[in-house]
């Protein structure tokens, strides 16, 4: 242990000068990870942490999780070979096998599924598709609500021309865990479906049960036109794929006549099908995101996300209710965010008259305080200022509990001895 906690000191004065600052796990989080199983870090230097951040949403199983070990173990052991691409293997076979399994029959029972590289490829994929589709080059992004009208125009009205895709989030995540109204991703999908207009649902944060439901889309009812999906389908590993119906295609995918007289796509994993990039049919990244999408399925894990989310954002807004530091509590399932404010109850962010960058320093003293007290967080929105809880869908209740009590007292902490000077003040009881 002494060998590893000298590379620990080593590795964290050296990441720093090596790296930049954008990462997920922040600077702010001096932790070298040697060990992990399940909800459990276990550090160079011996302590152990519950991580509540689960790569940004990619550990969907925690760290390590028996079958996807199992999984990779079978790919390693059989010879076959670990990278290729646009070339039909079993083990892709068996990942688009499983994954159309999860979607609802309207859209697995006309899916293509293209293979892409990881980060923002796939939502750039999803998007020349529909412009392909279309013919059309505007895509409009869901950020607001509520969502103007005027986009759409209706037949006869005099204005521009429908976009050629509509970009949603189920939850805007990065943006604060923002979730979209049930009732708006509704009427999104009868405006689109009146106009023709392809809707893209990314579904990279908020797929494989996260928010309750396996695929966030389905809270609504609604099924959509593009399915933009990343992080959790690996297992752990980098994969991404889009998801589409079989009327949209792009040029050059095939000699078969698609949506508007465009070329149709192939077949699910067939040539053509996966766009551009080498690294899309990786054979470990496709084997464990099989076993991970079967185990959510077969084990309801989405279920169990849904209960025990439901029980976490009701203790979260408690703790709101008492510190006036605190403000919203967001979230769906097992995603949650819970937005710190300066003292007069605004955000405080960066370029807010009156206290900028106050809501941000009150997050970044959470973090580093749940940190002392062995809880990973991460802090996320354009302000910098929202503290949000990923655990892995296998957390138990008991391991639930443990983390609510540990951002608890975190938060009391930093009520003690706020970072800007101010008097700890107590929600409705003025200062303490």
């Amino acid at each position: 242990m002494a060998r590893e906690s000298g590379a620990y000191e080593g590795a964290s004065r050296r990441q720093p000068v090596r790296e930049p600052a954008a990462r997920t796990y922040a600077r702010a989080l001096p932790v070298v990870p040697v060990r992990a199983r399940g909800l459990t870090i276990e550090g160079a230097d011996g302590r152990r942490y519950l991580d509540c951040v689960s790569g940004g949403g990619t550990l969907a199983l925690g760290h390590n999780h028996p079958v996807v070990l199992e999984a990779i173990r079978a790919v390693l052991d059989s010879g076959a070979p670990l990278h290729v691409m646009d070339l039909t293997t079993p083990v892709e076979d068996a990942f688009v096998t499983e994954l159309l399994r999860t979607l609802p029959p309207e859209l697995a029972g006309h899916a293509r599924v293209r293979f892409c590289p990881t980060g923002t490829d796939p939502v750039a994929s999803a998007v020349s598709l529909v412009r392909a589709a279309t013919g059309r080059s505007r895509v409009i992004t869901v950020a607001d609500e509520p969502f103007p009208d005027g986009l759409f125009p209706r037949d006869g009205e005099a204005g521009q021309e429908p976009p050629a895709g509509l970009l949603l989030e189920p939850v805007r995540s990065e943006a604060g865990v923002f979730p979209a109204a049930d009732a708006l991703v509704r009427h999104l999908r009868a405006r689109t479906a009146e106009q023709a207009v392809p809707l893209v649902v990314d579904e990279t944060g908020t797929g494989v049960g996260r928010t309750g439901a396996y695929w966030a889309f389905e809270h609504s009812g609604v099924t959509p036109d593009v399915l933009v999906l990343a992080k959790a389908i690996g297992g752990s590993l980098p994969l991404a794929a889009v998801v589409h119906h079989e009327d949209l295609g792009e040029p050059g995918d095939s000699d078969g006549a698609g949506a508007a007289g465009r070329p149709a796509s192939p077949p699910a994993g067939g040539p053509g099908a996966s766009g551009t990039g080498a690294f899309r049919g990786n054979q470990l990244a496709l084997a464990a995101g099989a076993a991970t999408l079967a185990h959510v399925r077969e084990h309801r894990l989405s279920e169990h996300a849904a209960a025990l989310g439901g029980r976490m954002l009701t203790r979260l807004r408690a703790l709101a209710a008492e510190f006036a530091c605190l403000g919203d509590v967001r979230g769906r399932g097992l995603m949650a965010g819970i937005e710190l404010t300066a003292p007069d109850g605004t955000p405080g962010t960066p370029g807010t008259p009156g206290t900028p960058g106050t809501a941000a320093r009150l997050a970044a003293a959470v973090r580093r305080e749940c940190l002392r007290r062995g809880l990973i967080v991460d802090v996320t929105g354009p302000g910098a200022n929202v503290v949000r809880l990923l655990p892995p869908l296998i957390v138990t209740e008991e391991q639930m509990s443990a983390v609510l009590d540990r951002l608890a007292d975190a938060v009391r902490a930093v009520d003690r001895h706020r970072p800007d000077g101010t008097a700890a003040i107590r929600a409705g009881h003025g200062p303490r």
